[in-house]
C-alpha cells in the first residue's frame, strides 16, 4: 500500500514508483533536449520555466494511468485548437496530475494503475522533430520527476 505525507506543503511517496506510462517502455525515460527545448522539471521555456517533465513515447502508442484513482476531466494545454491539444486530470492515493497529448478513453471515472489511459496524439504534426512524449505536470507545480 502506498502512503503519502505532507511535508511542507509537498506530497512524498514513502513507497512504490507510479506504473510505465508508455506502451514499449521499460522506463519512464525523460526526454532530453532537441530543437523545441528539453523535458525535464524547470527547463527553460521561452520566457517561463517547464512546470512538468515530458515522459518519452512514441506517437499513436498506448498511454497507462501512472497511479490509481479517478479521470477528473479533460485538460487542454493550449488555447488554439490543435492536432494535440487534450489531456486529462487524474487524483487518486495523495497524487494529482495533468497529462498532455492524450487522446484518452474516458474523461470520467476511476481508473487502475498500469490500466490504459489512452492514445499519444500525433506530437509529429505539430513539432516536426521534437522527441514525442507525454508531458506531466503535478496539480501544485511540483516537481513529479521523483515518482517516475
Amino acid at each position: 500500500m502506498k502512503r503519502i505525507f505532507e511535508s511542507a506543503g509537498r506530497h512524498e511517496a514513502l513507497a512504490g514508483p507510479w506504473a510505465i506510462i508508455c506502451a514499449g517502455k521499460s522506463s519512464n525515460e525523460i526526454r532530453t533536449c532537441d530543437g523545441h527545448g528539453c523535458g525535464q522539471y524547470t527547463a527553460q521555456r521561452n520566457q517561463k520555466l517547464h512546470q512538468g517533465v515530458d515522459v518519452l513515447c512514441s506517437d499513436g502508442s498506448a498511454v497507462y494511468a501512472p497511479f490509481t484513482g479517478k479521470i477528473m476531466g479533460q485538460e487542454k494545454p493550449y488555447k488554439n485548437k490543435n492536432a494535440i491539444n487534450n489531456g486529462v486530470r487524474i487524483s487518486g492515493g495523495g497524487f494529482c496530475i495533468k497529462m498532455f497529448y492524450i487522446k484518452p478513453i474516458k474523461y470520467k471515472g476511476s481508473i487502475k494503475k498500469g490500466e490504459k489511459l489512452g492514445t499519444l496524439l500525433p506530437l509529429q504534426k505539430v513539432y516536426p522533430g521534437i522527441q514525442s512524449h507525454i508531458h506531466i505536470e503535478n496539480c501544485d507545480l511540483s516537481d513529479p520527476t521523483v515518482y517516475l
